[in-house]
């Protein structure tokens, strides 16, 4: 079979190569997953990178997360039989035909379009999180998010529009606003340095008890002051790639939180595996439904894996939606 393999950090482009490796044998209580669709995240550019803190042990394949289907059981497995539909442990190196994975790993997945159910597990479950986890957000109160038209900040414009609440959305283009709006977002407003102003305008000066930032750097101080006394902010990303800047005073008057999420620590230490299976049965439903759907800039054969990365790394209308690798 055929994997994507890196044996050392760098540029995609000279590093990367798709080479034929054996065929995956499970052992005791794994099983053997034909890919048919894997999801690329920056995160997973960062790994070829060996960009901290995404430096792990090569030589390695990447991919954090992906669908596809059992080919091959291992000694002990009951959960599953060839031929079903499955999501692969996250982070189990999907860029590759075959996937070994230990079954308790993975999570039974819904018939549907495979190139958006790849997307469910990272996107999906880190919005899941972001929108129940953190602050108790009633029916018909408003959160704050920049970033909005990432995949991560159109699925959360659906499922807080499924709880009721109101989101006010933050864009770095004019152009985008049209496609969130039909999404049903209930506000979106491009970035600026009066952001604060032009969002209690739009919000009729009601209360915004929680904001979330993906962009980092000037960006979350900007969040933050169109927040509440008491408010928080949770930080799930930095497009810039720089820190989050927040002024003391403005916390310290307003009393604010910044809290730093990761969604993987948060399902762990804080959610039952019954309660994990649940958040993504529910979020594989929606997708597989149509109810969260991702924009798609483009999808590649694993041969032409370097130019998928180098697609992915383009940031705004350059790539314009997520790319995701197809298996035949």
């Amino acid at each position: 079979m055929k994997a994507a393999i890196h044996y050392e950090y760098g540029e995609p482009r000279e590093v990367l190569k798709v080479v034929e490796v054996p065929a995956e044998e499970p052992g005791a209580g794994e099983i053997v997953v034909r890919m048919e669709a894997a999801a690329m995240h920056i995160a997973d550019l960062r790994t070829i990178k060996g960009v901290a803190p995404f430096r792990f042990p090569v030589p390695r394949t990447p991919g954090f997360e992906g669908i596809g289907r059992v080919v091959r059981i291992g000694a002990g497995v009951t959960e599953f039989r060839p031929g079903e539909r499955v999501f692969p442990a996250r982070a189990s190196g999907t860029f590759r035909e075959e996937v070994r994975c230990k079954v308790t790993d993975c999570l039974p997945a819904p018939e549907g379009d495979a190139v958006q159910l790849s997307l469910a597990m990272v996107n999906g479950g880190t919005a899941a999180v972001l929108l129940e986890d953190y602050v108790p957000l009633e029916s018909g109160e408003w959160l704050i998010q920049n970033a909005a038209n990432s995949n991560c900040g159109r699925y959360l414009i659906k499922l807080a529009s499924l709880k009721g609440v109101k989101t006010v959305n933050v864009v770095r283009r004019a152009a985008v606003i049209p496609e969130l709006r039909a999404l049903g977002a209930d506000v979106v407003l491009e970035d600026g340095p009066d952001l604060a102003v032009r969002v209690a305008a739009a919000v009729g000066g009601a209360p915004i008890r929680f904001g979330i930032d993906a962009v980092a750097g000037d960006a979350t101080q900007r969040i933050a002051e169109c927040l509440a006394f008491g408010g928080t902010v949770a930080s799930y990303g930095s497009m810039t790639n720089r820190r989050c800047e927040l002024d003391f005073y403005l916390m310290f008057m307003q009393d604010l939180k910044l809290i730093g999420v990761s969604f993987a620590r948060q399902l762990a230490l804080r959610h039952t595996r019954e309660e994990i299976r649940a958040i993504y049965l529910r979020i594989a439903d929606l997708t597989a439904r149509g109810v969260l759907r991702a924009k798609i800039a483009g999808v590649y054969p694993l041969e032409r894996v370097v130019e998928a990365c180098e697609r992915a790394a383009l940031t705004g209308a350059d790539r314009d939606g997520k790319v995701i690798l197809g298996f035949e």
